[in-house]
Parts: structure tokens; C-alpha cells; sequence
């Protein structure tokens, strides 16, 4: 059975502390990776956007009737139903594996507008507002100073945070520190941290792909095979102080670049979300399922890294101040290209609004 159904499944069943989810809220995607042992799912807004054009069929006619029953709704508005729908849907698709596991897996992800990464209030508030969705729902802000403020302020709320647009240690212990802060003020007002189960996203592929960019940049002549253990290295940094200082949130490895970024983290307690294309990469690899995250980065390999100043920004635990977070290269290119996928969202709505033809 294990064969049959590939090697996410394989990993699911020897090391169950190694979660993988489905890196989309798409229906026929999420069906495939729960019947793999996919345990959650994410989502941002250039998931939704493709969400939609993958499944207009599914949507247009709603998305009619939405906007016909709300006359002077702006096309913002319809779209954060469309948004917070999809996230509900998923919600349900999950819920089995919710309920089995007694609410500590299961759970979709839904992401804050990303207009607001600089508005801490703004941002908690949205989050705390998604909460009321589903009772499996995680809410996904990026990881900027405000959101720092936010992750704590939510926590506090009692909402299981994802913290997104994250791609170096310093911003995973900025997290970490600022959910430990929002349980502790939880215990003092006598409330339950049992359910809630916040994660920490680093992007490991948007890590490679800066720290390469950066080499580029700085006109450098490194062992290009070092280049693909950049996000790896860095999450096993992450990990170590993680486990060593016995933190409530668990690291999710995210955006995909290579098979390092399943295989490598195989017996972690931490979250692997992937997109249905890698998905199905693995499950037809040969490679083997077995553990490997206590190995550390070949160190010839990890040596040409800290020749790169971009690296070391990711790797050091004091590689990056809250402050300094939102003008990191990898933070720039993603949370524009979040932007920019939130207004081509908003660009279908419009068309929609005004009639014009969507499906050809």
C-alpha cells in the first residue's frame, strides 16, 4: 500500500511527527494529498487567484450571485468572501483528520491581506475575525516587525498562527518569542493553550533562490551545488535552537526548489507543505524515506555559504533585526509578488462586476 500510494504516504506512516500538507486549497489537489497522508493545507493570495482560474467553472456563477445580492459591495469585499469560502471549504475536506486527531492536525491556513504587513492592529484583528470561519482554521500573517506584534496579539486571542513571507532564523525566533509571550498572558488570564498550534514558515526555495541572486549580485564564484542547501541550512539552524529551547511553535518548510526540501527534513517535528507538482515529483522518486533532519549541511558546502553576506542574514540567530525583516531581498521579491497576485484577484472580480466574459 505504501508503494502504491508513494513516498509522502511512506513518510506520513514511519515518521507521523513529520506532517506534510497540501500547499493549496484546490479540490482535486487536497483530495490527493489527504489520500497520502496529508495532514493540512495552506493557502496565500496567489494560491487563490490560481484556485480560481483552475476552477472558474466551480465559481463564476456564485461570484455572479454574490456580487448581484451585494450592489454596492467593492470588488475587495467580494473577493475576501471568495477568500475566506475557499478557506471554509478546505476546512471541511480536513475536518475528519481533525477530529481523529483530537484537533491537533487538520487545519487550513487562511492568510491576512497583505496590504497590512505594516499594521500590527489591522492585521490581529483580521486574524482574530477568522477565527469565527472554522474551528480547524490557522491564520497566516507575514513575518515583518508588526507582525511580530500581530503573531502575539492573535496567539493571545487564541488563534494558531502561520507565519508567512519568513525565510531566516532571526524571523523564526521572532516568532517563536512573540507566541510564547501570547501563551504566557494566556495562562495568566486562565485560559487553555491545548488546541492552539502556531507555526513558523520558512520559505526554504525563496531562501535559495535570494542567496543565489545575491551571488549573482556580488559577482561570487562558489560550488554551485552548495547553493541548494542554502534554505536547508538554515532551517536546520532554526530547528536546532527550536528543539533546544523547547518552543510551542513548530517550523514549516514551504516553497519548494528541490527534493532537500522534503527529504532532508524526514523526521523533524515539523510541518512540509508542498505543492501538488512536487507532490507527485516525490512520490515518483527513488530516494529514500528515511531520517535525515539531525544530519547537518555537509560542511565543506556549508562553508562556501558563509561566504555569502546574504546567507549568513538567514542563518545567524542575530543574522536580522525586526526592523531590518521587511528590506531583506527574499521579504521584497515575496511579499510584492503577494501584492501583485492579491490585485490580479481583484482584477477577475472587477471583470466580473462590470460583465465582462471570463470563460471562453
Amino acid at each position: 500500500m505504501s508503494d502504491a500510494k508513494g513516498k509522502l504516504f511512506e513518510t506520513s506512516e514511519k515518521f507521523p511527527q513529520t506532517e506534510y500538507w497540501n500547499d493549496s486549497c484546490a479540490v482535486k489537489e487536497l483530495e490527493y494529498a489527504i489520500d497520502r497522508g496529508a495532514t493540512g493545507a495552506t493557502t496565500n493570495p496567489v494560491i487563490v487567484g490560481n484556485v480560481l482560474n483552475q476552477e472558474m467553472n466551480l465559481w463564476e456563477d456564485t461570484l455572479i450571485k454574490w456580487i448581484d445580492e451585494m450592489p454596492d459591495a467593492t470588488e475587495e469585499e467580494v473577493a475576501w468572501r471568495l477568500i475566506e469560502q475557499m478557506a471554509v471549504r478546505g476546512a471541511k475536506l480536513l475536518n475528519p483528520v481533525y477530529e481523529k486527531t483530537n484537533h491537533k492536525k487538520g487545519k487550513i491556513s487562511i492568510q491576512t491581506n497583505a496590504k497590512l504587513y505594516r499594521n500590527a492592529d489591522a492585521m490581529a484583528e483580521q486574524a482574530i475575525g477568522f477565527g469565527d470561519l472554522a474551528p480547524n482554521i490557522m491564520v497566516k500573517m507575514p513575518t515583518s516587525a508588526a507582525g511580530i506584534k500581530a503573531f502575539e496579539e492573535a496567539t493571545f486571542a487564541g488563534i494558531s498562527i502561520n507565519a508567512t513571507v519568513s525565510f531566516t532564523v532571526a524571523q523564526a525566533i521572532a516568532v517563536a518569542e512573540a507566541v510564547e509571550r501570547g501563551l504566557k498572558r494566556r495562562e495568566e488570564a486562565g485560559l487553555s493553550n491545548e488546541n492552539i498550534t502556531p507555526v513558523c514558515t520558512i520559505m526554504v526555495g525563496r531562501t535559495d533562490d535570494w542567496v543565489k541572486e545575491a551571488v549573482k549580485r556580488d559577482n561570487l564564484c562558489l560550488d554551485p551545488c552548495a547553493l541548494e542547501y542554502a534554505g536547508v541550512a538554515a532551517f536546520k539552524n532554526a530547528y536546532k535552537i527550536y528543539q533546544e529551547r523547547g518552543y510551542k511553535t513548530r517550523l514549516l518548510a514551504a516553497a519548494y526548489r528541490n527534493y532537500f526540501h522534503w527529504s532532508e527534513f524526514i523526521g523533524g517535528d515539523v510541518v512540509l507543505t508542498i505543492t501538488q507538482p512536487w507532490q507527485e515529483k516525490i512520490n515518483g522518486s527513488d530516494v529514500e524515506v528515511k531520517e535525515r533532519m539531525d544530519r547537518p549541511v555537509p560542511e565543506k558546502y556549508l562553508n562556501e555559504l558563509k561566504k555569502i553576506p546574504d546567507f549568513i542574514m538567514a542563518y545567524e540567530e542575530d543574522g536580522l533585526k525586526p526592523e531590518e525583516f521587511v528590506h531583506y531581498g527574499a521579504f521584497v521579491k515575496t511579499i510584492n509578488q503577494f501584492l501583485g497576485g492579491y490585485e490580479s484577484l481583484l482584477g477577475v472580480i472587477r471583470k466580473l462586476m462590470v460583465g465582462e466574459p471570463i470563460r471562453k
